[in-house]
């Protein structure tokens, strides 16, 4: 790690549902002289063992995860589940953080929706503790917001997956449900931190969620880059110049 890198704020990385630290290493290889710090979520990795019940609960592990290693300014990527996750920590006005991005990540349902995505999150939860997991992947990356892969690349994403814990996912999706999370618009329409949110032009769920928060948020900045949901997988040099861009950008009050 060169000097730069070591005195740098620290870039801390959130990963989505299924995924894990090593899914932001492509990523992280195109940010030479940034420090980054790439953490397993509860249910996931090395952490497969570990499970938090709530979003209350996630946000006291990462705050124990930063005072653990010392962190005490840093700026928060998080992508899906951890863009949620990330979200939700930011809220809380963390004193030490000086910047957000949200990869591909939804802010919060209205309450009357949130019945319904319980529901849809819970069935997805029995599939992923009762049957066999190759199985239940190859479903998950049909849904639509999946819909830019092909076949190969589909298989592929299978196959990357298959080292997850089943009951350990369940348990995380569960806790950590959209139907469980805060509405968190009108936070992000008020906040003095710098929050930029990036979305994939052929993902036209998220695109259309980052187009909407940046009309509303005045500090929120949308970038729409090319390719889908999975834009630091898929992307790593066009999310490797937007983390530049971002780590650029000025602190400001949460």
């Amino acid at each position: 790690m060169s000097a730069e890198a070591r005195t740098a704020t620290p870039i801390v990385l959130l990963h989505g549902l299924l995924g894990e630290r090593r899914d932001w290493d492509a990523l992280i290889a195109r940010l030479d002289g940034l420090r980054c710090l790439a953490l397993d979520l509860p249910g996931h990795g090395d952490n497969r063992r570990l499970h938090v019940r709530s979003f209350d609960e996630a946000r006291r592990w990462l705050c124990g995860e930063l005072e653990r290693r010392g962190i005490r300014r840093y700026r928060l990527l998080g992508y899906s589940l951890g863009g949620r996750l990330a979200l939700h920590h930011a809220s809380h006005r963390p004193a030490g953080l000086e910047a957000l991005m949200l990869e591909s990540a939804h802010p919060g349902l209205p309450e009357q929706q949130r019945p319904a995505r319980l529901a849809h999150d819970d069935a997805w939860a029995e599939r992923f503790e009762e049957e066999p997991l190759e199985s239940v992947l190859t479903d998950w990356y049909r849904q639509p917001v999946f819909a830019d892969l092909d076949e190969s690349t589909r298989t592929r994403q299978v196959a990357r997956r298959l080292g997850n814990h089943g009951p350990a996912v369940a348990a995380m999706l569960r806790a950590t449900s959209l139907g469980r999370q805060p509405a968190l618009g009108a936070w992000l329409a008020g906040t003095g931190l710098p929050v930029w949110y990036l979305s994939g032009s052929r993902d036209a769920k998220f695109h259309g969620i980052g187009s909407e928060l940046a009309r509303r948020c005045r500090r929120l900045r949308h970038l729409s880059l090319p390719g889908g949901h999975d834009l630091h997988l898929d992307r790593p040099d066009d999310v490797a110049e937007a983390v530049r861009a971002w780590c650029r950008d000025g602190a400001g009050d949460p």
